[in-house]
């Protein structure tokens, strides 16, 4: 009997049977919509090297949290600009911070909506790195933990839903944790960024969230994007501490990280569509070279084809709409 070369090609036929087939499925509830928040009112600052997205002030966020959960998306992550910075990155934990007035604010307004908060301390240190930096001009480790554990404690007092470490500290899903269970929040998931590298993807980012480190880099903490056994490493070591979701960071050019992944862990994972991934598909659509939606959703569809279950992308809102068409 001759090999039937046609067979692959009958369900592929037509429109109907392909869908019917399909073996990986992009639905509304596996998005998550970051979101960048600063001090003030009416504010919808355009960023410059990721258009379609804003620096928002609290009234303004809500208006678009608004929208979005009409368009069914069930979960923000929301990163601060604080009006003032210092060394120790106080507004980071502060009563009154940014992400503290953001959280209250979308949980008045929406409540049904799930924040989750991103828990680092770049944003709010006035050198722009991730801890707490000594004398010598390095990070370090265990006084950064107490930062950060203060830090997601304040977000979840405030009325956060979830936390995620994204500062590659070592033992800090462990010490907040701690620090959330002795305070009574035991029921506070925690969504680690597990391996998060330090790639040049980032580049859009910074601009928006204010977050370039003022000397040196930051590659003495995140991963080298040459080490994969090193990420299943890490992700062993958060899964270890209590981490209920891990992430890969960024996304797309760490498919493989986080097959990887997928294959020797049970918790579900995220991965994030980083900034620069987001710009370069922003400028390749604007001078006509690809059909932006169409490489988005087969994006967006790779990515969980590789294992994720969850999806960080600033693309959120328009792939619901599109998704709902």
């Amino acid at each position: 009997m001759p090999f039937p070369e046609e067979r692959p090609r009958r369900l592929r036929a037509n429109p109907t049977i392909r869908r019917m087939v399909r073996q990986t499925h992009l639905r509304v509830d596996d998005l998550i919509q970051p979101y960048f928040v600063m001090e003030g009112e009416g504010i919808r600052n355009p960023i410059r090297s990721m258009p379609g997205q804003f620096q928002l002030s609290c009234d303004t966020l809500v208006e678009e949290v608004r929208k979005l959960y009409a368009l069914g998306v069930p979960a923000i992550i929301l990163f601060g600009l604080p009006s003032d910075k210092d060394p120790q990155g106080s507004g980071a934990f502060a009563e009154d911070g940014i992400i503290q007035q953001a959280i209250k604010a979308v949980k008045a307004a929406v409540p049904e909506m799930y924040v989750i908060t991103d828990v680092c301390m770049c944003e709010y240190t006035s050198h722009g790195h991730c801890g707490h930096v000594d004398e010598k001009g390095e990070v370090v480790n265990d006084l950064s933990l107490e930062m950060l554990g203060k830090t997601a404690l304040s977000h979840v007092v405030a009325g956060a839903d979830m936390v995620a470490p994204s500062d590659m500290m070592d033992g800090r899903v462990d010490h907040i944790r701690e620090i959330l269970d002795d305070a009574g929040y035991t029921n506070i998931p925690i969504m680690a960024y597990s391996a998060k590298f330090a790639s040049a993807y980032y580049g859009p980012f910074r601009d928006a969230a204010d977050s370039a480190p003022q000397f040196g880099d930051r590659q003495a903490y995140q991963m080298d994007p040459a080490n994969s056994r090193e990420a299943i490493y890490e992700m062993t070591l958060d899964d270890m501490e209590g981490a209920d979701i891990l992430m890969v960071k960024p996304a797309l050019p760490y498919l493989d990280i986080l097959a990887m992944g997928r294959e020797r862990f049970h918790q579900p994972f995220a991965a994030y569509h980083v900034s620069g991934e987001y710009a370069m598909i922003k400028a390749a659509a604007a001078n006509g070279w690809i059909d932006e939606r169409r490489l988005v959703l087969e994006t967006l569809l790779c990515i969980k084809r590789a294992g994720a279950d969850l999806i960080l992308t600033y693309y959120a809102a328009d792939v619901a709409a599109w998704l709902a068409e």
